[in-house]
């Protein structure tokens, strides 16, 4: 197995990218090959012991944050870009990788990624998903954030790659799929999700209906679908509730000797509810309906992030998601034509 990784992604990297690479070899064994600034790279790699199966390709550009529109574009689609997120992809496209990780510029992913891969036949619009942690495990969310706006055959493809990417990637059988919304009833929310509800209980999905926060997060549901804008915010505003309400415990259990002792029994609960918030534990997202392996990470990542990453990605190639994801959506196509 060939895993490609953006040197040049995280805030600081090279570092995350190195080391998170170096563990995974150590681990896996199988190729990682760094694309990025080899003078930036290749000193950290001689400082650390080069493990053999570390390969390096020379970047000279990199997609930053501050890379938007046209600029953004032709960086992204020309022929020669040598950015280091178009050198990596251009190697999953020629099949010398199996998939790509980069804990860089999410648009620009998406972007050279849409440029350089192209979508799946049936896909219209490229899904980002996100991994909510629920009361009996993971709940995959998608749109989080490429698509702020969405039509209704769009939820549907994201219900589609979603429920494969559970079963496949995730071992889910039968994935649920819930249509987040504004109350429970069929007919409730706006008309993006009015529109779309029809189009998931008529399709093979095991489409479990509208939810709310409480299905999510209550574990009803394996897959849940919306637009990006929506999904975006509510990933956004989940991560913050979880960062507060772990800081008020920890203020509260540390505020006096009664507190503490409390907090030291309670120890073994409070790492495991850590553990289950970090988001370095999922280290990357899927790009769902590209013609290739694309997976996103934090641009602050650490090297636990990064090697996270590439276990998902390595589950992903294991499961042969594409060629899953490629059936399930031409098996769709062919109900509905």
């Amino acid at each position: 197995m060939r895993i490609v990784l953006d040197a040049m992604g995280s805030d600081a990297c090279p570092h995350p990218e190195v080391d998170g690479a170096i563990q995974a070899i150590e681990i896996f064994g199988d190729e990682i090959i760094l694309v990025g600034d080899s003078t930036q790279v290749r000193p950290l790699l001689e400082a650390r012991g080069n493990p053999g199966k570390i390969k390096l390709i020379h970047a000279e550009e990199t997609i930053t944050m501050e890379d938007k529109g046209l600029k953004l574009a032709l960086k992204a689609k020309r022929k020669n870009s040598q950015t280091s997120m178009a050198v990596g992809m251009d190697l999953v496209k020629n099949g010398e990788a199996d998939a790509f990780i980069t804990a860089g510029n999410t648009g620009g992913a998406l972007t050279t990624a849409y440029f350089r891969l192209g979508v799946m036949d049936g896909v219209e619009r490229p899904g980002l998903t996100a991994m909510v942690p629920t009361k009996d495990g993971f709940c995959v969310v998608l749109d989080i954030g490429a698509n702020p706006d969405c039509k209704p055959e769009h939820l549907l493809q994201f219900g589609i790659m979603g429920s494969v990417y559970a079963e496949k990637a995730l071992g889910v059988a039968r994935p649920k799929v819930g249509l987040l919304s504004n109350g429970e009833e069929a007919g409730k929310g706006n008309e993006l999700a009015r529109a779309a509800f029809p189009l998931l209980q008529a399709s093979t999905l095991n489409f479990f209906g509208n939810i709310e926060g409480k299905e999510l997060f209550g574990g009803d549901v394996d897959v849940a679908v919306t637009d990006g804008f929506t999904g975006n915010v509510l990933i956004k505003a989940s991560e913050a509730v979880a960062k507060l309400l772990v800081d008020v415990l920890r203020e509260s259990m540390l505020s006096s000797t009664r507190t503490k002792i409390g907090a030291l029994l309670a120890k073994p609960a409070f790492t495991a509810l850590k553990g289950m918030l970090d988001p370095d534990e999922i280290g990357a997202a899927p790009l769902l309906g590209l013609n290739g392996l694309v997976f996103v990470g934090h641009g602050r990542s650490n090297a636990k992030a990064i090697f996270s990453a590439i276990k998902a990605a390595r589950s992903a190639v294991d499961a042969q998601l594409i060629e899953a994801m490629g059936s399930a959506i031409q098996e769709q196509l062919q109900q509905t034509s």
